[in-house]
């Protein structure tokens, strides 16, 4: 086999990479996930993806990330809520020379990555999918795929445009770049001004863009974000308000995952998301007064579930 590649975190969008990477004729697909149920049932039947794809594929997953062969490259697609445990238990699969990428919402999941490992990719993806049970991914929707750099502990050229050729292989329209900080923040944007109003609010990415007072709310996020990109230098890739309108339309009874997550009483990814633009605004000297707001209220829903 040419290829081995590990996935850390066969959920939703895990699960939807590694499905199409294991369509691959020269591409062995390993994936280490906790979910004895969801292991067992792609080790039985295969991991079956549904909905904008339909197939069937042979992916050899475990719970035990000892029992998974050394691999040369990696995708984290873990919530950001564990990606430390997550990459501190894959680790090994990965030693010495392996590149792992990235393919999380937020920011700040790097730097944990890189804490373990010593060659990282910056990944961002746009393709929407859900879990419909074990074994199982839906694809809701497709979308853009990027890769680059993470510049502190960088993984080689070479190894960046292989990932990027095998997803684009295995059906995944995916770009290399030299610098992948303009799509990482241009999704940072989106998400952070979309996931928390719809998960506070209960409202489907389609129903809160039409709601003008919801509608409004995203507007100042995605303002405030776009403040902090400018002082940081970055220069997004699109224009994140168009991609909130547009979704709204093409998604419109989308349920973005913080709404999931809030809906079955899970933490959130508000750290990486929200968080990230707090603590990247302190550093860049920006207010960010809505989005502190939002990173407190979410924090608040959570702390309800305990009291």
């Amino acid at each position: 086999m040419a290829h081995r590649i590990c996935i850390v975190g066969c959920g939703a969008i895990g699960g939807l990479f590694a499905a199409h990477l294991a369509m691959l004729d020269d591409t062995e697909v390993w994936a280490f996930d906790l979910s004895p149920a969801h292991v067992d049932a792609i080790n039985a039947e295969g991991l079956r993806l549904t909905g904008h794809v339909e197939v069937v594929a042979p992916v050899r997953a475990r719970t035990d990330p000892r029992e998974i062969p050394p691999c040369a490259l990696g995708i984290v697609a873990t919530k950001g809520t564990v990606t430390a445990p997550a990459i501190a238990a894959a680790a090994p699969i990965f030693a010495p020379g392996g590149s792992v990428c990235s393919m999380q919402n937020g920011i700040g999941n790097e730097e944990v990555i890189a804490g373990e490992v010593a060659r990282v990719i910056r990944g961002v993806t746009l393709p929407a999918a859900r879990v419909d049970g074990p074994g199982v991914i839906h694809m809701v929707g497709p979308g853009l795929t990027w890769v680059g750099p993470f510049e502190p502990a960088p993984a080689p050229a070479d190894d960046i445009a292989l990932l990027a050729a095998l997803l684009n292989r295995g059906g995944l329209e995916t770009r290399a770049l030299a610098d992948a900080r303009g799509a990482q923040w241009t999704k940072l944007l989106f998400n952070a001004a979309t996931n928390p109003v719809c998960a506070l609010t209960g409202l489907t990415h389609g129903q809160m863009v039409d709601h003008p007072p919801s509608r409004r709310l995203a507007g100042e996020l995605l303002r405030e974000g776009q403040a902090v990109a400018d002082a940081l230098g970055i220069v997004l890739d699109s224009d994140p308000v168009a991609l909130v309108d547009e979704a709204g339309q093409a998604n419109y009874l989308h349920r973005p995952s913080m709404l999931q997550d809030v809906a079955a009483r899970r933490l959130t990814e508000i750290a990486t998301l929200n968080g990230g633009i707090v603590d990247a605004a302190r550093g860049a000297g920006v207010d960010v007064p809505h989005h502190r707001a939002i990173v407190d209220l979410i924090r608040g829903l959570e702390h309800s579930w305990t009291v």
